[in-house]
């Protein structure tokens, strides 16, 4: 038998189910949410009486109301109503946030990999493309 490789060794250890025919259900190490996709999220959970079954997996960022650092974007209309519903969602759910004031806070590809959170051969779920530059780093031995 051929040795595995990386993808193969870290798909086996994730798979929790499979069924012929269907797609495979996988453990997901480390849920990274935005501010975009997030509300709706909530809402299904509120909707369907659930809470945020791994809060220690689970980060809330900001990533596309604003640059990291910056305030001016914050004061249209659309993005106060983002803001504050994620400072509700949150704080209902008990999810950690990196809010604006957070020394922290930062976009997701930036502060996944220098806060610890995305490390090699962890499955990594966000709704957002920057996710896809942290897969060199993650998958560096190196790192």
């Amino acid at each position: 038998m051929p040795p595995k490789t990386m993808f193969q060794k870290i798909w086996e250890d994730h798979v929790v189910a499979e069924q012929p025919g269907e797609s495979p259900i996988i453990y997901i190490d480390l849920h990274l949410v935005h501010e975009v996709t997030s509300p709706q999220a909530f809402d299904g959970l509120r909707d369907s009486g659930r809470k945020v079954r791994r809060l220690d997996l689970t980060v809330q960022l900001l990533t596309t109301i604003l640059r990291p650092g910056t305030f001016a974007s914050s004061y249209r209309e659309i993005s106060k109503k983002q803001l504050d519903a994620l400072d509700r969602n949150c704080a209902e759910f008990g999810v950690t946030l990196y809010d604006l004031f957070s020394p922290l806070q930062g976009i997701v590809h930036v502060i996944g990999p220098d806060l610890g959170y995305t490390q090699p051969g962890k499955t990594v779920v966000c709704g957002d493309s920057q996710l896809l530059r942290m897969v060199p780093w993650a998958l560096s031995p190196s790192a």
